[in-house]
């Protein structure tokens, strides 16, 4: 268990630019699944028959992490970004990110005894990012318009929690490779035949999932989710989503989509019957690709699971390694025993 998580949220990969999330993700279910397919979208179609192919399950997670993409090469060297998914900009000041990748660049920071107003909030327009080139022309022989840009940190493991960026949504990619890992190595099959999807491009408008779920028709379809806490210190109870530490979110509602109520109710009741700690996401806003299976092809019944992080779409996310292993416990029941139907 956690055996990937820590290098999933390591590698880097905003919407769009998912190959090398993808690659990872191939290289380590190789010779454990059925059959794999890669779409025109670049969604990972991993399927595991199952026992009863009477019905089919699809069970997503997205590749996709928020990010940035270089929208302009000023003259001095420096560029302009643009934000790829809803990134609050008070979180982008003075932070180190990653070109590609591979160069290291810092944003912009006027000096704080120069800055008359410290409450206000540059806007992306205002935002430059630098990467120690002195000019245009030497910031083009090596960076492109259009290349993509993330937080450049590393994962930390402190006292039952983890930091790092990009939970939202690499929990869940990772929680399906540790599902995939406990059928592979105890050799079970799923109850119903099973498609494991890691789709692209959840930040920008939930465009891979309705892709991948056209190609598999599933029968029902259970998304995996990196959600926000909302229990920052500062913040009463009252304003909190989540709370970090309270185990596996279950969503009976979001933006889109009011979910499946028998597929909610086997969620909550396998959770007590395993006697796993779980909490119910108690503000509605945000979505997930069950808002968009919702409204594809005839309209796919879902359940939300999701691991709660505290400063979700920043680059120091927290969350508990509990609730995330309360989820992976809960996902395994589920699939191997059917209790989605």
């Amino acid at each position: 268990m956690r055996k990937y998580l820590k290098e999933l949220v390591e590698i880097h990969g905003p919407s769009g630019k998912e190959k090398k999330v993808r690659d990872y993700i191939k290289e380590k279910i190789e010779g454990k699944i059925d059959e794999i397919k890669e779409d025109c979208m670049g969604n990972l179609i991993v399927f595991k028959k199952g026992n009863n192919p009477q019905k089919k399950l699809m069970v997503a997670a997205h590749m996709d992490e928020v990010g940035f993409l270089i929208t302009k090469i000023n003259k001095d060297g420096t560029f302009g970004i643009s934000p790829v998914g809803g990134i609050d900009p008070r979180v982008v000041k003075a932070q180190r990110l990653l070109i590609n990748g591979e160069i290291s660049a810092v944003i912009n920071s006027k000096p704080i005894h120069l800055e008359k107003d410290t409450s206000a909030v540059a806007n992306y327009s205002e935002i430059k990012l630098y990467a120690g080139f002195t000019n245009d022309e030497n910031a083009k022989s090596k960076v492109n318009l259009g290349d993509m840009v993330t937080f450049d940190v590393n994962y930390i493991e402190s006292d039952g929690h983890a930091l790092c960026k990009a939970f939202d949504d690499r929990a869940g990619c990772s929680v399906m490779l540790d599902t995939i890992d406990f059928l592979f190595e105890n050799d079970l099959k799923p109850e119903y035949d099973t498609y494991f999807c890691f789709v692209v491009q959840e930040e920008t408008g939930l465009r891979g999932s309705g892709s991948a779920a056209e190609y598999v028709k599933p029968d029902a379809a259970l998304i995996l989710e990196g959600t926000t806490a909302g229990d920052n210190p500062e913040n009463e109870p009252e304003k909190w989503a989540t709370h970090i530490g309270n185990g596996p979110v279950l969503t009976f509602m979001h933006s889109g989509v009011v979910l499946d109520k028998k597929i909610y109710e086997n969620i909550v009741n396998t959770a007590q019957d395993l006697n796993i700690i779980y909490q119910h996401k108690m503000r509605t806003a945000g979505g997930t690709d069950a808002a968009r299976l919702s409204r594809s092809m005839y309209g796919i019944p879902c359940g939300v699971i999701s691991v709660p992080c505290r400063y979700l779409h920043s680059p120091n996310t927290i969350i508990s390694l509990d609730d995330y292993d309360g989820v992976v416990k809960l996902v395994k029941s589920l699939i191997s025993e059917g209790r989605i139907f």
